[in-house]
């Protein structure tokens, strides 16, 4: 009997551009090497029995790793991440769900903004998207403030706005930051009060973070031990499977759609 508890895995799976927003030159090759690496690093747990996630990928990414990105879309959910992580334009919503679905041989059903930026859903309704992914429900300093957002799913224009979880009443952020640079314990109690309040917890990360990035001058939070990280994450992952039932994005809109 499927547990009523769900846990929405995610993963942003893109090129490594991080250091430009830093003015730290990086080649493509070298965004796209630590991009896949971090996949190989996180293999163990995406091929775990019983994990399935939602992999948001850039048309980029996967067009350099075709085969891997098929072979993914066997287990998990591939979801769009637009086209570049880098650059965008309007087209590229189109252009990188034709791609993804062209290497998958499947539908792409919903699509995450790079950096979660604000995007007219009409534009993902014209694409031919069911759910837009882009949305944390908090205050994060120089990004957005988004506290006048519903912390749950709720349609706008024809298109599922789904955002990621933050913690009932007070919106303590669940993203990646948060699990990178607070104490495990304390990061799991924000993560199951959660879950067990609304049912459901959506959390997001980056492959590139379980890589070794000390060789950029990047800050301390950004690049804090990945050999720690990974280790924590399986542990992430083993609590929650106690708690509830790892699920695509998909497959749980499908899930509380027939429950209406």
């Amino acid at each position: 009997m499927a547990h009523e508890r769900k846990i929405l895995l995610t993963f942003d799976v893109e090129e490594f551009d991080l250091p430009l927003e830093y003015n730290i030159p990086v080649s493509l090759e070298e965004q796209l090497s630590i991009g896949y690496n971090g996949l190989q690093e996180l293999s163990p747990i995406l091929n775990s029995n019983g994990v399935a996630s939602t992999l948001f990928t850039t048309a980029f990414f996967a067009e350099n790793y075709p085969l891997t990105t098929k072979e993914l879309s066997e287990k998990h959910e591939i979801a769009s991440h637009t086209y570049s992580h880098t650059n965008f334009n309007e087209i590229d919503i189109f252009l990188s769900k034709s791609k993804l679905e062209e290497i998958c041989n499947k539908a792409v059903y919903g699509i995450r903004m790079p950096r979660m930026k604000k995007i007219d859903p009409s534009i993902i309704s014209a694409a031919g998207y069911t759910y837009n992914s882009s949305i944390n429900p908090t205050w994060i300093p120089g990004r957005y403030n988004n506290f006048n957002i519903p912390r749950h799913p709720f349609l706008e224009k024809m298109v599922l706005q789904f955002p990621v979880s933050v913690t009932p009443h007070i919106r303590i952020p669940l993203f990646w930051l948060a699990f990178k640079n607070l104490p495990y314990t304390v990061y799991l109690r924000m993560v199951l009060q959660t879950l067990r309040h609304d049912k459901y917890v959506c959390l997001y990360f980056h492959p590139w973070e379980f890589t070794d990035l000390s060789a950029y001058k990047l800050p301390a939070y950004i690049k804090r031990d990945h050999k720690e990280l990974l280790g924590k994450l399986k542990k992430l992952v083993h609590a929650l499977s106690q708690e509830g039932e790892f699920v695509t994005m998909k497959d749980y809109i499908t899930y509380t759609s027939m429950e209406k």
